[in-house]
């Protein structure tokens, strides 16, 4: 959780919620660190991460430069509540490329 309030305080600050970094967007590494987070400590899955990302405005859909997208990384894990979230925001519309 305290990622997810750092994050926030970046994304506030002005930090692009769609930036790519290390090859994979902001949406697409997060969803990456919860389902990694879970699998190496046998915790359930969060979505903290992801919900704040998708709050302040990143795009569902967009593909990291390898071509993946955030459900892509949703489903390799199993991240059900990702994959929740990310088809909520899509449904909506809630995407900068379409």
């Amino acid at each position: 959780m305290q990622d997810a309030e750092a994050l926030a305080r970046l994304l506030a600050g002005g930090v692009d919620p769609n930036e790519v970094f290390s090859n994979v967007t902001l949406l697409t590494h997060a969803i990456d660190a919860e389902g990694d987070a879970a699998a190496q400590t046998g915790q359930p899955l969060n979505v903290h991460s992801t919900a704040v990302l998708l709050a302040f405005g990143a795009d569902p859909v967009l593909p990291d430069p390898d071509g993946d997208t955030p459900m892509d990384m949703a489903r390799r894990y199993g991240h059900d509540l990702a994959i929740r979230l990310l088809e909520a925001h899509i449904s909506r519309g809630c995407t900068h490329g379409g």
